[in-house]
């Protein structure tokens, strides 16, 4: 088999979870822990940037109308870190496509001995082929060939570990379309609560209030109640709408990743087959 030009990969290197010293979901799935730890930090950081504007009516949005906001907005950092690690994980993943396992002659045909050659080039080019969608689709069908001889099961392994990653994919998203399932409930409890406290309020003032003239100022908590109930809701809908829509791009993009392994797999391995005559 002819040396082959590769491009190498190392998750333990290149993985951005592994980069910062934790260990790292395998395919794109995310590490919960880190991911909270840094949607706190994000939190605490978007708060200690409103404390200029302290006086401003998008810093008392955030601030000033209970428990509710700040829960939303952890959240939503916490849906958004995820995102965005996905994003960089499904990058390394790519880069497996550009990884050159078969030697590019036209007569060249995969046995169970030319396979061993090629698990041997796939070791050669990453440290961890577990770790990737390809790479793991190709181990597991060409260690079927080199301990089986059947080259008629390849495809049949190739196709079954597809409809495998596709599972796995659909449960990576799980936390996040659990936290766009929450931030919209949290911001319903904001509005129940704005409300109950506007009404508390509303009926003191009648109580204690006897003069029309008084019932201005008294008002005011009133209004603070109000605006706690409609702007909880207003940045959980926000928050929750634009978190949907960029989960929406990034598993687009995701799918249209395993379709392309799928395609690698079709052209590098499968057209490489030749039945014996007793297959």
């Amino acid at each position: 088999m002819s040396k082959i030009e590769r491009s190498p990969l190392s998750w333990l290197q290149q993985d951005i979870e592994h980069r910062v010293g934790v260990t790292g979901g395998r395919f794109t799935r995310t590490n919960s822990a880190l991911t909270f730890v840094l949607a706190l930090a994000l939190t605490a950081a978007f708060y200690a940037c409103l404390v200029p504007f302290a006086g401003h009516y998008f810093a008392r949005m955030f601030t000033e109308r209970g428990y509710v906001q700040y829960v939303t907005v952890l959240f939503s950092f916490w849906a958004l870190v995820i995102l965005f690690v996905k994003v960089q994980k499904m990058r390394l993943q790519r880069r497996a496509l550009g990884v050159r396992l078969v030697p590019d002659q036209p007569d060249f045909v995969l046995t169970g001995a030319t396979a061993a050659d090629v698990l041997s080039e796939l070791h050669r080019s990453c440290d961890d082929p577990r770790q990737f969608y390809l790479l793991n689709r190709i181990e597991l069908a060409l260690s079927n060939l080199r301990n089986m001889g059947r080259i008629s099961d390849v495809a049949e392994v190739l196709q079954t570990q597809a409809s495998n990653d596709e599972d796995v994919m659909e449960s990576s998203y799980s936390l996040v379309r659990g936290l766009i399932w929450a931030i919209p409930v949290l911001g319903f409890i904001g509005t129940v609560q704005g409300l109950s406290q506007a009404v508390g309020n509303f009926g003191a003032v009648l109580s204690d209030t006897a003069e029309v003239s008084a019932l201005k100022p008294a008002l005011r908590g009133v209004t603070a109640g109000l605006a706690t109930a409609f702007e909880t809701t207003f940045v959980a809908l926000v928050a929750a709408l634009g978190i949907q829509l960029l989960l929406t791009m990034i598993k687009r993009a995701e799918e249209q990743l395993l379709d392309d392994c799928k395609e690698y797999c079709q052209r590098q391995v499968v057209a490489r087959l030749r039945l014996t005559p007793f297959e």
